[in-house]
């Protein structure tokens, strides 16, 4: 039974991936800015596993680090850390872009990832144990057009995650990379700022990747023999054959 704490808990790849893992005897640690969703899933999943919830904003350092240093004890000892909130803002050209979109994106998937992970890490060195998964994109695999803060937003969280292995793998400590492809959750609909129809387009003509099929491949990694890393792991559904390219009936 391992400790397990997911940020961006509340939906989408995040939330099915501590469920999933929660089903598998863990205790998990859910995290999010809703505090009725949280407690929501809390009430659902305690019949079956040990559920601890965090609400904290991960683009605010001093929410980060009062949250997770708030942890009783008993839950202190994070094994899994999975950094899974984030958020795409717009789809349009760079000089037609909102700065304040792209503080969202900059601030979300990059300084949050970096926040958290700064505030867990020291304890996982301590141990000489832990396991780090940072959600990615096949966005950083290939920069498209109209996506360049959201593709570059990306590309740092493969550097990231390569920097983390290159530091912490004499400490026990595994890094694992995800980059998922085309996704049906709530991203699009995020994205297009809940413009439903616009975002339907995304996922029209073939059948997108799900939450629960990211969730099974964090699962993989998680329960992986300790002698094993998965340091990358690119997933596309079967109609896609690179980032910008998906056949549709």
């Amino acid at each position: 039974m391992k400790t397990v704490l997911v940020t961006g808990a509340t939906s989408g790849i995040g939330k099915a991936t501590a469920e999933l893992l929660a089903r598998q005897g863990n205790r998990i640690i859910i995290c999010g800015r809703r505090a009725e969703v949280l407690e929501s899933l809390k009430t659902e999943w305690s019949a079956f596993a040990e559920i601890f919830i965090l609400k904290f904003d991960v683009r605010n350092l001093e929410e980060v680090e009062n949250a997770i240093n708030s942890l009783p004890e008993t839950w202190k000892n994070i094994d899994v850390l999975i950094n899974n909130a984030g958020n795409a803002h717009g789809l349009e050209p760079l000089l037609a872009g909102n700065t304040e979109d792209w503080d969202s994106m900059i601030d979300g998937n990059v300084k949050g990832l970096l926040y958290v992970s700064k505030t867990i890490i020291p304890g996982m060195k301590k141990r000489n144990a832990g396991h780090i998964i940072n959600i990615s994109s096949v966005a950083a695999r290939q920069t498209y057009i109209n996506g360049v803060v959201y593709c570059a937003t990306k590309k740092a969280v493969d550097v990231i995650s390569e920097g983390m292995r290159l530091e912490l793998t004499e400490f026990g400590v595994r890094v694992t990379n995800i980059q998922p492809g085309a996704v049906e959750t709530d991203f699009s609909l995020v994205r297009f700022k809940g413009d439903n129809e616009r975002a339907a387009t995304v996922y029209a003509g073939y059948e997108a990747l799900k939450a629960e099929d990211i969730a099974d491949a964090i699962a993989y990694c998680v329960n992986a023999p300790k002698h094993v890393t998965v340091s990358d792991m690119t997933i596309y559904p079967s109609a896609q054959s690179e980032p910008r390219t998906i056949y549709r009936k």
